[in-house]
């Protein structure tokens, strides 16, 4: 979260306490801090109503990284990436009509989270991700086609987490492992 205002006694918004939420969960997983302090710094995110105080519960964590969003957009055609290409933090992916193919199963993933925005209009559009990866898609809307996922059998410790969120008009997602 960058400083988040000039007036630190500002009301919070639901999306700036989202973010902290999402701040500390990546830090949990990144091992910044125990279950226990990230327990505590949650009550107080959920609880506090100024930005101040939700400065306060984010105070002691690493500075996010600058320049790990990216933007794919496409008014027609297709949207493909695949092979051994950078994931940024946050991939924001728009498309009025055409497929869309992100393929992460060899894709260098350097963030323990990984979020996937969708703005889609119509057409397909498929994820395949790491064997191991932690897929959760419970913030998308779909409009006439529901999601294909099939999440794998035995998920291992240390897995990236991909959250795929946005909405997606006419088209289908399907979202799979890698088989390797």
């Amino acid at each position: 979260m960058n400083s988040l205002s000039e007036d630190p006694q500002r009301r919070v918004g639901e999306s700036e306490r989202d973010e902290a939420v999402r701040r500390l969960q990546e830090a949990y997983a990144a091992g910044h801090v125990s279950h226990q302090e990230m327990d505590a710094r949650l009550d107080q995110v959920l609880t506090a109503t100024t930005h101040d105080e939700v400065e306060a519960a984010l105070a002691a964590l690493p500075r996010e990284e600058k320049g790990t969003t990216a933007t794919i957009n496409a008014a027609t055609g297709r949207i493909k990436r695949r092979g051994a290409w950078r994931v940024p933090r946050h991939l924001k992916v728009e498309s009025a009509y055409g497929r869309v193919r992100l393929d992460l199963s060899r894709a260098v993933i350097e963030h323990p989270v990984i979020d996937i925005e969708l703005h889609l209009g119509t057409g397909r559009a498929g994820i395949t991700v790491p064997r191991d990866a932690v897929v959760d898609f419970d913030d998308l809307y779909t409009g006439l086609k529901d999601t294909r996922y099939k999440p794998p059998r035995r998920p291992g410790p240390g897995r990236p987490r991909i959250r795929v969120f946005g909405a997606m008009g006419m088209g289908r997602l399907t979202i799979r492992h890698a088989r390797r």
